[in-house]
């Protein structure tokens, strides 16, 4: 399917309660429009969970009500993420005592996709 991206730049981020409407409006209004100027960054799109999560580790799997936010960036290539915009790049360090992240570049697996059959 070539409509999905080469390569993604995804984002997780669990926020405390106590700085989340702030973090929001930051991330809406700074941090998202400036990743978004940088080169090699198409596009993204932000998104929260929706009621529970499901968490596997160790063999067991646990349902819990948490809120993570996540946005998916569609990139040229993981070097987007190199680039002096992106580097200059506002980031959340104001909010780090409240926020537990991961940040990941994605690319395909065997470089090929895969299409479900009809």
């Amino acid at each position: 399917m070539s409509d999905f991206a080469e390569c993604l730049l995804i984002v997780t981020a669990e926020v405390d309660p106590a700085v989340e409407a702030e973090w929001n409006r930051w991330y809406d209004t700074i941090h998202l429009p400036d990743a978004l100027k940088c080169p090699g960054v198409r596009r993204g799109r932000r998104y929260v969970s929706s009621g529970e999560i499901s968490e596997t580790s160790g063999g067991k799997t646990d349902r819990i009500a948490r809120r993570i936010y996540t946005t998916i960036y569609e990139i040229d290539s993981p070097g987007a993420t190199a680039t002096p915009e992106f580097q200059a790049m506002r980031g959340w360090y104001h909010f780090a005592p409240h926020v537990r992240s991961r940040t990941q570049v994605i690319v395909p697996v065997g470089g090929h996709d895969v299409a479900r059959g009809a």
